[in-house]
């Protein structure tokens, strides 16, 4: 098989309330945050630049659009009456903690999207989506039903696509997605090996299982969606999280370890069972081609300075040229340790060449660095063609959704400021143009 596959990423475009509202247990960076105003404008065009920057490297890049922000339906489900602008000014005096959520701006982390297994991995061929439950958090169990609206009129072809309904709206099978999923191979066309990374087993109490911080992703929720896209034992694996980094704030595995290609980059204090894990990984490759795993020391960088950084909240990417970079947040650069590490890294006999530095700090200062922001889809050529051209990056979109961003964000926004009847209004105005841009159709419950 000669045919050419693309790693596309599908970056999350920043909704018109993005905020601080501090609303993730577990996520050190947005707790740190919570109640500081945002600028959703500079949000936007920060995650704007960071597609067209890929783009412009020559990467397949895409746009996901931001969820309906806040979340009327969400409130009117919980008893709250009246116009929409009565609903939204009774919820935020009377449930002021619940009204925080129906606004959160977390839908632009897009790892958490979904579970996306290529073509090349599954039984019928073709490739699939599992939009994901995120049932820990309420703020974000908002999002499925509408993540699955936009991702089928992304991918709209049935030859090509299959798309399954979120798992069950239960913590037994609490799925956070692409940030604890990641596909190992020798070349995006081929088979490869699709390692899931769990924190712990919803049947079984006698399991490891982190004390502090909840373990967001089950064994069971990551089996089932393997059985869903198809795969065999002979291409998945699974991995528990060690649950001392959860309890330490790595609340997904995307925080402590990234893989791309033939290269798993990851801490030494990620995995539980790690040489275990490894050998598996490692037999399950085979050894057609080399497989690096590089795996970085507690003395070289401390679990903290992982996540103040975000340096395994990277972007892993293989260039048109087949170099492969890091894209990883100006933080990493500003720290002396991980800076030092990242330049001796591209020195090292590994696939790893170069590293990228881009600021993403609105991204950052409510909890997702670089890999969160993005959902990556591997294509063939034919896929490709099939995907609906009007959500990948190019020059004219760049400037088309710089615009629309100029037209409809505010420059600051603060806690009271999401209670404000216009707001719901503006947000509308913004999403119903966004949806004709990228011609999805009516995915919002209010365009339904």
């Amino acid at each position: 098989m000669n045919e050419k596959a693309y790693e596309a990423n599908f970056d999350g475009l920043v909704g018109p309330t993005h905020n601080y509202a501090g609303l993730s247990l577990g996520n050190v960076a947005s707790l740190n945050n919570a109640r500081n105003h945002s600028s959703p404008k500079q949000a936007a065009k920060q995650g704007l630049q960071k597609m067209k920057a890929l783009h412009d490297l020559g990467m397949v890049q895409g746009v996901l659009a931001p969820q309906e922000r806040p979340d009327i339906s969400a409130l009117r489900r919980l008893g709250f009456t009246g116009s929409d602008a009565e609903v939204m000014q009774s919820a935020a005096s009377k449930a002021p903690e619940i009204y925080r959520a129906v606004c959160s701006a977390s839908s632009m982390w897009t790892a958490n999207a979904a579970t996306v297994s290529p073509s090349a991995d599954a039984a019928d061929g073709r490739v699939h989506f599992t939009p994901a439950n995120l049932t820990n958090k309420y703020h974000r169990s908002l999002e499925p039903s509408t993540t699955g609206r936009i991702l089928q009129a992304m991918f709209a072809n049935n030859q090509y696509f299959a798309h399954h309904q979120h798992l069950p709206d239960n913590d037994h099978f609490g799925d956070e997605g692409a940030a604890n999923h990641t596909r190992i191979c020798s070349d995006y066309a081929k088979n490869g090996v699709e390692l899931f990374v769990y924190g712990r087993y919803a049947f079984d109490s006698s399991k490891p299982a982190p004390q502090r911080f909840p373990a967001r992703q089950t064994l069971e929720a990551s089996q089932a969606i393997a059985r869903l896209h198809g795969l065999t034992d002979a291409n998945a694996v699974f991995l528990q999280q060690n649950p001392a980094v959860i309890d330490q704030g790595v609340f997904h595995n995307d925080v402590i370890a990234v893989g791309n290609r033939n290269v798993l980059f990851f801490h030494e204090h990620a995995f539980l069972n790690k040489q275990q894990g490894l050998q598996e990984i490692q037999r399950k490759f085979g050894d057609a081609s080399p497989l690096h795993f590089i795996e970085v020391a507690d003395n070289q960088v401390s679990v903290a300075d992982a996540i103040s950084t975000y340096l395994f909240n990277t972007q892993l990417i293989n260039l048109p040229n087949d170099d492969m970079v890091i894209i990883a947040p100006t933080e990493c650069q500003e720290h002396a340790g991980v800076y030092r590490y990242l330049t001796e890294l591209c020195q090292q006999n590994t696939p790893i060449k170069e590293v990228k530095y881009f600021d993403v700090k609105q991204s950052m200062q409510n909890g997702g660095g670089p890999a969160c922001l993005r959902l990556r889809v591997v294509l063939n050529e034919q896929e490709r063609a099939a995907v609906n051209p009007a959500v990948l990056m190019s020059e004219q979109l760049f400037v088309t959704l710089n615009n629309w961003v100029d037209k409809h964000y505010r420059d600051r926004l603060t806690e009271a400021d999401l209670a404000d009847p216009q707001l719901l209004i503006e947000s509308r105005t913004a999403l119903d143009e966004l949806t004709q841009i990228l011609k999805l159709g009516s995915v919002y419950n209010f365009q339904r």
